[in-house]
């Protein structure tokens, strides 16, 4: 019974992955007979687990959806990586998840053995999270799984939105996705009245239903939809622009600059193109300086004049040697 238990736990940690398993590749896992797996499975759904099959040379198992949640059965390493997430999720933010996690990590650790609640506690006890000063505007969690279904149905979306400068409109748009960042969520879609794809800050948003009839999705504005994203709200926002050459390597270069930041283009091994923006040039010229690095202006010109005068000013600071 102990050896059957242990084999139906192990052929059950199989059928989690989201993978089919032929019989013959679970029986060879197990060191058991294919009518032995074929045993086993039945038990597992007599458990309540529903393990789905398909017959023929391509058939096999998979473990699907059920109407009931039964056990989960992690590995050492997916246990932790849950504690870990739980937790993030504890101190992240998207709003009316917090306590859901909290309880959800108590419970976890009720079932973890000995070796595993050590390592869970010692993290959550000896873990201080750094939060901004100004905490950024959380999103609910209802608004979020709304925004997901309206993108996986192709449904129209119709909300008021704020825009940075406290200007409310209504739209009407096409939700493709939806991109997070560590603070932030967005909704990329297609505008309806302004015939563009634009992009949304989902804490910004107040949905206003019943919403629209369904679309026949389009062709997103880029592959990497977060590069996009990332490239929106960090360059093209801004009225001054800038692009320098970065003389390090793009590895070195995103180890320091944050996609909220601007973005960064391989040019060789040892430099890369960094695309930034702000309210002014001005502003602009202090940060770059203040990423470390060698530099050289390739646009626009009137950077070049900034420099100049900035390099003059902290010579002049240096004062008389």
């Amino acid at each position: 019974m102990v050896e059957t238990s242990a084999r139906l736990l192990r052929l059950l940690s199989l059928l989690q992955s989201t993978r089919e398993w032929s019989g013959a590749e679970l029986a060879a896992r197990l060191g058991v007979t294919p009518r032995t797996v074929r045993r086993d499975v039945d038990r597992l759904r007599g458990l309540g687990y529903p393990v789905h099959s398909t017959t023929g040379t391509a058939g096999g198992y998979q473990l699907g959806a059920g109407a009931q949640l039964p056990p989960l059965l992690l590995d050492d390493e997916e246990a932790v990586a849950v504690a870990v997430g739980l937790r993030t999720a504890a101190n992240g933010g998207v709003q009316g998840i917090e306590e859901s996690s909290e309880r959800a990590l108590a419970k976890l650790e009720q079932v973890l053995p000995h070796r595993l609640r050590r390592r869970v506690s010692a993290l959550n006890a000896y873990t201080v999270p750094m939060l901004p000063t100004h905490r950024a505007p959380s999103v609910e969690a209802s608004v979020i799984t709304e925004l997901a279904h309206s993108c996986r149905d192709h449904q129209q979306l119709r909300f008021a939105y704020e825009a940075h400068d406290g200007t409310a409109t209504r739209r009407v748009v096409e939700p493709h996705r939806l991109v997070s960042t560590y603070r932030r969520w967005y909704l990329v879609a297609w505008d309806v009245e302004r015939a563009d794809w634009r992009t949304f800050r989902v804490d910004r948003i107040t949905l206003t239903p019943p919403h629209g009839s369904r679309f026949t999705p389009r062709t997103p504005p880029a592959d990497d939809l977060a590069a996009w994203v990332s490239e929106g709200v960090s360059v093209r926002a801004y009225p001054a622009q800038a692009a320098v050459l970065l003389r390090v390597p793009v590895e070195r270069a995103a180890e320091v600059v944050s996609r909220s930041w601007g973005t960064l283009e391989a040019v060789d091994g040892e430099s890369c193109l960094f695309r930034t923006a702000g309210p002014s040039l001005e502003v602009i010229l202090p940060y770059i300086l203040m990423l470390g690095f060698d530099f050289e202006v390739r646009e626009p010109a009137e950077l070049l004049p900034l420099v100049e005068t900035l390099r003059d000013r902290l010579e002049r600071a240096r004062g008389e040697n």
